[in-house]
């Protein structure tokens, strides 16, 4: 039995489209790890991930008779999938740094009092960063978590670069002006 080539964006569109059952499952063998990694870079916890994965492809679904793509489905579903994981993060009010994901920070923590205090600092920037407008707090996460490049961000989010610069200086101003008290030392 011959081996057929993987179809191509738009032929799983077409099939989504026609045939949504079909269509759905073609696109999620197509594309689950490419998601589930996206969501996991944001996300480090791998049941999370799988949810919110499996949640991006619900919402496919859901919207396959309304939604439109102007780029790639793999951008639309990375889009969709880094979206997902932000919002999540943001109704959850989830600490960015969790404790294990700061292993050099508290591996280098020689008394529990220096660990207290990062795990405050740390709070703090949490509290902050949830405190910037949405844009620049997507953008700030997007480069300082998931360490994507000043020209990754502008094409995620169909900004420029100079926005994205823009919205890195002022998400750092911003933190810098309500944390001068600790980089001051005290």
């Amino acid at each position: 039995m011959p081996i057929e080539p993987p179809l191509s964006d738009q032929d799983l569109i077409t099939l989504l489209n026609q045939d949504p059952d079909r269509g759905i499952e073609a696109i999620f063998r197509a594309h689950y790890v490419f998601v589930s990694n996206a969501v996991y870079r944001i996300l480090p916890d791998k049941q999370l991930a799988e949810d919110l994965t499996q949640d991006v492809f619900f919402e496919l679904w859901k919207k396959r008779e309304t939604f439109s793509i102007t780029t790639s489905l793999k951008a639309y579903l990375k889009k969709a999938a880094v979206n997902k994981t932000l919002n999540y993060l943001r109704d959850k009010k989830i600490n960015f740094e969790s404790d294990e994901m700061l292993p050099n920070l508290a591996g280098n923590a020689s008394e529990a009092n220096e660990l207290m205090e990062i795990q405050e600092l740390q709070q703090r920037i949490n509290f902050l960063v949830d405190q910037l407008p949405e844009r620049c707090r997507i953008v700030f996460i997007l480069s300082r978590f998931e360490e994507m490049s000043y020209q990754e961000i502008a094409d995620e989010l169909g900004i420029s670069t100079k926005t994205v610069e823009n919205q890195i200086s002022k998400a750092l101003k911003f933190l810098k002006e309500n944390l001068e008290d600790v980089l001051r030392g005290r």
